[in-house]
């Protein structure tokens, strides 16, 4: 019969390696830099406009930082939309604080169309504004107005044509 004592090298070679391997795994897990949560957000919205489905949805509401500011100075803070797959309707919203840059007050309709990116696997999980790429739909600009008509010249009858009265 084999026994195992410490004093074996194997034995003591083993435990040696294993308590290092786990004080590595141990070290790893308390030094790691974990990802910030905007990090993370940017991640997510990376994935949905790496693989989402796009779906037509609706702009419900617009929230604003400070709604006593002139329409240019305007920071839209959150923006709630609704789309509906498979007979579900989901309302989401969307912070957007981050993304300045690629939203505009002036474009921002309610009740108008947008376009949805959403997670086939969870579709609660969508965006419409991402670093680089966008539902939001010109509205301001895409809604065809009626131009007035240039005045029409009063016709005067040619010559030919008061003669054939005549005949």
């Amino acid at each position: 019969m084999y026994s195992f004592s410490l004093r074996d090298p194997h034995v003591f070679g083993t435990l040696a390696a294993s308590v290092l391997c786990v004080g590595g795994v141990v070290a790893w897990l308390k030094f790691r830099r974990r990802p910030s949560a905007e990090e993370i957000e940017r991640e997510r919205r990376a994935q949905l406009v790496r693989a989402g489905r796009i779906i037509d949805g609706t702009i419900l509401d617009v929230t604003e930082s400070d709604p006593g500011v002139s329409a240019p100075a305007r920071e839209i803070r959150f923006i709630l939309y609704k789309y509906e797959i498979g007979g579900v309707e989901y309302e989401c919203s969307q912070d957007v604080t981050g993304l300045r840059d690629h939203v505009k007050a002036e474009d921002l309709r309610l009740s108008f169309p947008c376009s949805v990116r959403y997670d086939v696997h969870r579709p609660e999980n969508s965006i419409i504004v991402a670093e680089n790429w966008s539902g939001l739909r010109m509205t301001a600009r895409s809604v065809p107005t009626k131009r007035a008509a240039p005045p029409r010249k009063p016709r005067t009858p040619t010559p030919t044509a008061q003669l054939s009265r005549r005949d």
